[in-house]
């Protein structure tokens, strides 16, 4: 049977429509680095999502290759994620899309080496002439999280995000925002093939107890 991250931590991936407490534990990435608004046609953003997906299902597909990945094992590639920040600003201001700060990045298996992502930038270079040099291998560890499952337009999320603001001060929380806790989504649903009222994103936000 092919694993399915979504199926199997469902916790991380499939949040009710209110906001609930979740302890994330470490995980690794591929991660592209970037800046400006995501919906520039062409742009960085946009880039960086076919690096990422390149990068993601060379690793997937190695198994039909002469690359022999100790413990590999079958799985679905895991949702799109994003980390987002902008100067002098805690959380996100959805109205200064330009300013943003974002980390592209879609989860790893854990066979999933640096070695591994280095070799499956170089068969993207190969096979596909892409390059895909700003992928880098990322391991991060959010810890203490509160979290939502968003339904609906990207725009109409600062909505969700007054739940987690009120639910965090209902319950002896405060954010923890810094330069290596940011607001996190998580996409589930393909925007190009999905009507937009029915979109699925995870909000998460970082916290500690007061």
């Amino acid at each position: 049977m092919v694993f399915d991250f979504k199926k199997e931590y469902r916790e991380l991936y499939l949040p009710k429509a209110a906001p609930g407490i979740v302890d994330v534990p470490q995980m690794r990435f591929i991660a592209v680095r970037g800046a400006g608004d995501p919906n520039a046609p062409d742009g960085d953003y946009s880039r960086a999502l076919n690096a990422l997906y390149a990068v993601a299902y060379t690793i997937k597909m190695s198994k039909l290759g002469d690359r022999r990945i100790e413990g590999y094992f079958d799985y679905v590639v895991p949702p799109l994620e994003g980390f987002w920040r902008q100067e002098g600003v805690e959380g996100i201001d959805y109205r200064r899309k330009a300013d943003f700060r974002w980390i592209s990045c879609i989860r790893l298996p854990d066979f999933a080496a640096p070695a591994d992502v280095e070799w499956a930038k170089d068969e993207a270079l190969r096979r596909k002439r892409l390059d895909c040099s700003a992928v880098q291998y990322m391991a991060l560890t959010e810890g203490l999280c509160v979290q939502i499952m968003h339904l609906g337009p990207y725009d109409d999320e600062p909505a969700s995000v007054a739940k987690l603001d009120a639910f965090i001060r209902e319950n002896g929380y405060v954010n923890d925002f810094s330069d290596s806790r940011l607001h996190h989504e998580i996409y589930l649903s393909d925007p190009r093939r999905t009507a937009a009222e029915k979109l699925k994103t995870v909000i998460r936000h970082p916290i500690r107890k007061i």
